[in-house]
């Protein structure tokens, strides 16, 4: 049997085909080859057209099948951009274009709410403020387009449409509601208190699923378009940071999955039902979590990462040096580049920062004794520290690191920077070769009942490096990162 995953993403949609019985993906594809377009009437704003992922989804499926038997597929999965607004009529036709995550117009609805209801509220029930997630956009849609409001039959994330597409079903999960703070983990049902207060009728949520297990089967005409037998199931959606933490085996207390491209993300699981009350990262409900059984995903993001990588290689190192060559370059200057420490939050407001922007910034530079070398390395220790930083945070919640799953790919590639991670946190680092289409597949694979246990759909799953941090040179990382954590005081 074959299992599908399609991850939606912002700027492409990839399909990946795995054989449940040997874990191995057979085949993948991705679409459009350019980057999807974005579309943004005014400053802030950013809509995508959900008929564009239907029609990318369509593309990617028929090439993906190209060298798979279409009836010997038995399972669906969805990972998808998490935070969207889709708005649908009771035909189940969009009624506009998705409202994105990486839009902004929302933060002033989902500020007031926090202020009516009350911070102390907010947290404790929802674990965030409601901020600028889907609920929020929705507040938006009814201020400032009553009619189309009013034609609105149901709400849903860009997962929960696709997997409408796909079955004529319109559900979500109780991950899916908390990632747009329309769960009450507190009182363990859909957010009434917010939803009273945008006035928005209780019945605009989609019915909840399961995150594994029967969402809906793929129809006739969905299986005519792609190329697919109709009645295949669709076992499996979650939003890409937790369907990344998924791909990466990640599941249980303690454990962390990272990325680190333009932006990073440290995504660690906790069993504990707890929030940071700067509110400086966000909490959802992990695809495993349970009530009697909590699995909740801290969820810390940081937008100045590879982004300083890449405008060292364009500014200092020049474009026609490598990444690996400056990484080379990078490990010939000591731990803590002496005494060069950079902050690498030059891509924006920081919401570990509580949303300051406090640009990046080069300290203790000394022109008699520093080059390209140390410059290089203080640049990948910044983003480490900057790791590290918000790691601390979730360690204030309650929750312990003990591992840190990654994909081979970014700035994982750096060995100076896996190293750093390692040492500086005190973490076993994994290297892993997967990405979110093929985690989709496999959660699929879970879902329908592929496994007899959970972690047996990982067990294919190839690990590449392990880590471990370098005890011979703890002391030395440490020094660097409390004199990198003292020039953030001071620029705070």
């Amino acid at each position: 049997m074959y299992l599908i995953g399609y991850d939606i993403g912002s700027s492409s949609v990839k399909a990946s085909v795995v054989c449940a019985e040997t874990g191995q993906c057979v085949a993948s594809a991705f679409y459009p080859k350019q980057e999807a377009e974005i579309i943004a009437h005014k400053p802030g704003w950013a809509e995508q057209d959900p008929e564009s992922w239907w029609t990318y989804l369509k593309q990617c499926t028929q090439e993906v099948l190209q060298g798979v038997p279409a009836t010997e597929v038995g399972a669906i999965g969805i990972s998808y951009q998490m935070h969207g607004l889709v708005c649908v009529d009771k035909n189940l036709k969009a009624l506009r274009h998705s409202i994105i995550w990486c839009d902004s117009r929302a933060v002033p609805y989902g500020q007031e709410a926090f202020e009516a209801l009350g911070s102390d509220y907010c947290l404790t029930h929802y674990l965030n403020a409601p901020g600028n997630f889907t609920l929020a956009k929705l507040a938006w849609v009814k201020e400032h387009e009553p009619a189309l409001f009013e034609r609105i039959y149901k709400v849903m994330l860009p997962g929960d449409y696709i997997g409408m597409r796909l079955t004529g079903e319109v559900c979500t999960t109780v991950s899916g509601l908390s990632e747009g703070i329309a769960w009450d983990f507190k009182e363990n049902h859909p957010a009434h208190a917010l939803l009273k207060h945008f006035g928005f009728p209780e019945e605009i949520l989609p019915e909840i699923r399961p995150t594994f297990g029967e969402q809906g089967r793929v129809t006739a005409s969905a299986a005519a378009e792609l190329g697919l037998k109709a009645g295949i199931p669709v076992t499996y959606r979650a939003g890409d940071q937790p369907n990344n933490a998924l791909s990466l085996g990640v599941l249980n207390p303690g454990e962390i999955a990272s990325t680190a491209g333009t932006s990073g993300v440290v995504y660690g699981v906790n069993d504990q039902v707890n929030y940071d009350p700067l509110s400086r990262v966000n909490i959802f409900a992990h695809v495993n979590h349970e009530v009697a059984k909590p699995r909740l995903g801290v969820l810390l993001c940081i937008n100045g990462t590879g982004i300083l990588n890449s405008w060292m290689r364009r500014n200092l190192a020049s474009p026609d040096i490598s990444y690996a060559k400056m990484n080379v370059l990078a490990s010939m200057a000591p731990i803590g580049a002496d005494g060069v420490s950079i902050l690498p939050f030059g891509n924006g407001a920081e919401r570990m920062l509580q949303n300051k922007e406090i640009g990046c910034s080069i300290h203790g530079l000394n022109f008699n004794v520093h080059d390209q070398r140390h410059l290089l390395r203080a640049a990948q220790e910044g983003i480490v520290f900057s790791f590290k930083y918000g790691i601390e945070i979730m360690e204030q919640m309650g929750l312990k690191v003990s591992k840190i799953h990654a994909g081979h790919a970014n700035m994982f590639l750096s060995p100076l920077f896996r190293e750093t991670l390692a040492s500086i946190t005190g973490a076993t680092v994994e290297l892993f070769d997967t990405d979110g289409s093929v985690g989709a597949a496999r959660g699929a694979g879970i879902g329908v009942g592929c496994y007899p246990a959970m972690q047996d759909a990982f067990i294919h799953l190839k690990k590449l490096d392990v880590i471990e941090p370098d005890v011979k040179h703890i002391e030395a990382y440490n020094e660097a990162y409390a004199r990198w954590k003292n020039v953030l005081r001071n620029n705070l």
